[in-house]
């Protein structure tokens, strides 16, 4: 049986998400999220809060969407795979675990353009939310005839 790296994440955003390219010419934008859990204390009633930031990369088509449209506090589902790397510095070795994006989906709700200039959505950005899904193909997504070798990132 084959193995399952999946994850499922709704989070804030830290800061702004920042966007490189490869020398292929590929997007990639790095972010870290905010995940937060909450529980009342058994023994002494307290209100308990623990929040987990978690790295993500998205790459493509996607990364200029993320990069475009979120910003600090912004509130994003992630769906992806989880990677670890490692890396030495001063004689020791270093981990760090992201989350490589395979689909999104943007959660604020949008504001009054005028009063806020932020540029949120009114409903999650998904395929439903256009009229057919060749049209939110064609504004946002490349289809499986778009990609050349190049854009591949492994």
């Amino acid at each position: 049986m084959a193995g399952l790296n999946k994850v499922m994440l709704i989070g804030r955003l830290g800061k702004k998400p920042e966007i490189s390219y490869s020398q292929q010419g590929l997007a990639v934008v790095n972010f870290s999220i905010a995940t937060n859990e909450q529980w009342t204390n058994k023994i002494t009633g307290e209100r308990q809060d623990k929040t987990q930031w978690h790295n993500i990369v998205v790459f493509g088509k996607q990364a200029e969407i993320c990069e475009k449209y979120l910003s600090k506090g912004s509130q994003i589902y992630i769906e992806g795979r989880l990677e670890t790397n490692n890396y030495e510095k001063e004689g020791q070795t270093h981990y760090i675990t992201k989350v490589i994006v395979s689909n999104f989906q943007f959660l604020d709700r949008k504001q009054n353009s005028q009063s806020t200039g932020d540029c949120q959505r009114d409903q999650p950005e998904t395929a439903n939310n256009f009229q057919d899904k060749a049209s939110f193909q064609e504004t946002h997504w490349k289809t499986s005839n778009d990609f050349k070798d190049e854009d591949v990132p492994f």
